[in-house]
């Protein structure tokens, strides 16, 4: 005997998983049977758009490694006089400075809340679409000195500059190894031609020239991020010890 495809069976073939769900509460609601059919349709090519984005979003936001993976700007905390401008966030909320290859740069001291920023406009764009990868200046910088000893240099440097976000946190950490800067260089110069930076780094904007040991390097370097970047300077007293005050 044979079994007949059931249409949602049929749907789930075609990768529709969206449209069964939806198919599935239409039939199991009364309230769809008097429904004119292109509205039903509408519903149900609806549902399966808004599936498909939700998964894209899932699948970015497991790609992108994000230190604070539940980081969101609409759960920024703009008290404690930190040096945020609601407007200026909004703003890049928007994802245009992104489009734009433009650079965002968080400093100031430890605790004031900066990776966690990073990492809340790292979901913005993956929201958005847009491929992101965060990591730490010290994960980055053993990753390219590993790579250089082995040989798989290529490899790593194709999914760095290939990245449309690109999140290094912590910069400065460790000071910054001579060998490193040309790599560094030639990884920035050309992820610059594809996407944007976020940086963060406990140094002020004017210490980050002494990080590197070849002037001429960091010449060419700084040049690429900070002259189009939009800089955020974090002040006060850190998070950690306001939230263990507030809990005490």
């Amino acid at each position: 005997m044979i079994t007949a495809v059931t249409t949602p069976q049929k749907l789930a073939k075609l990768g529709l998983h969206g449209m069964v769900a939806a198919l599935e509460k239409q039939q199991a609601d009364p309230k769809y049977t008097d429904m004119p059919f292109e509205q039903r349709l509408a519903l149900l090519v609806e549902q399966e758009l808004f599936s498909k984005d939700a998964r894209k979003i899932d699948r970015l936001l497991k790609k992108a490694k994000l230190r604070f993976g539940q980081a969101a700007l609409e759960d920024i905390d703009y008290r404690n006089q930190r040096g945020l401008n609601s407007f200026q966030i909004q703003t890049l909320a928007s994802g245009e400075w992104m489009r734009q290859k433009q650079n965002l740069i968080l400093t100031g001291a430890t605790g004031t809340g900066k990776s966690w920023i990073a990492c809340a406009f790292g979901q913005q764009a993956c929201r958005q679409g847009i491929g992101v990868l965060y990591m730490t200046a010290t994960r980055l910088f053993e990753s390219l000195t590993s790579s250089l000893a082995d040989g798989s240099l290529p490899k790593i440097r194709r999914q760095l500059i290939n990245t449309q976000l690109l999140i290094i946190d912590d910069l400065g950490i460790g000071g910054i190894q001579g060998q490193l800067g040309p790599v560094l260089l030639d990884i920035l110069d050309n992820q610059s031609m594809i996407g944007s930076l976020i940086l963060t780094s406990q140094y002020p904007i004017n210490k980050w020239y002494d990080l590197f040991g070849d002037p001429t390097v960091a010449d060419a370097i700084l040049d690429r991020i900070i002259h189009r970047a939009h800089p955020i300077d974090l002040k006060g007293e850190s998070m950690r010890k306001l939230k263990s005050k507030t809990t005490a």
